[in-house]
């Protein structure tokens, strides 16, 4: 066989094998910490926009912040046109509007709504309210856990351990200090 016709030998092609999983095994765990950090970044932006959009609803409809989430968001099958019971502030996928879901699923990261009264009226309006963002499957699509209420200040728990808030806010469940901050 002439040498110009010879293929690659089982050595050399093992060789190349071994390279590319080295370059596998290097790039997958920065892909998935970048993966993480998307993650996050979006459900504190998200939190951003509640919070934006409840200061709004608080403006607007003179009965304090929104009772859910979904009466922040866009008009449904439940109500055509916007007003305090969807107020059109927030997008379908974060109020949940969109998928029909109690607890909306965004990036990884599920919102879960509370408020004092889930149906707020001029006479009694919903003064406080707060907001914690946590990951779905924990250390697959986030780490950390992210809380908004009425103060707009969005907090963050490095460890992902505090996973509720209350009505009155994140005040109590979240005590700044340790792992736990404002973005």
């Amino acid at each position: 066989m002439p040498k110009e016709a010879r293929g690659y030998s089982l050595i050399e092609l093992l060789f190349v094998a071994a390279i590319l999983l080295v370059i596998t095994a290097i790039a997958v765990p920065r892909f998935l910490r970048t993966k993480y950090s998307a993650n996050e970044a979006s459900a504190a932006n998200s939190l951003k926009q509640i919070a934006s959009a409840n200061i709004n609803y608080y403006t607007r409809f003179n009965q304090g912040y929104a009772g859910t989430l979904a009466q922040l968001g866009p008009p449904s099958a439940g109500c055509a046109d916007a007003s305090a019971d969807c107020a059109d502030l927030l997008d379908g996928v974060v109020s949940g509007v969109a998928l029909g879901l109690a607890v909306p699923i965004k990036s990884g990261y599920s919102f879960t709504y509370y408020a004092p009264d889930a149906n707020p009226s001029p006479t009694t309006p919903n003064n406080t309210y707060a907001v914690v963002a946590t990951p779905v499957m924990p250390g697959n699509s986030g780490d950390s856990t992210f809380c908004v209420d009425n103060r707009g200040q969005v907090l963050r728990d490095k460890s992902g351990t505090v996973a509720t808030a209350d009505p009155s806010g994140c005040a109590a469940s979240w005590p700044v200090g340790g792992d736990i901050g404002p973005i």
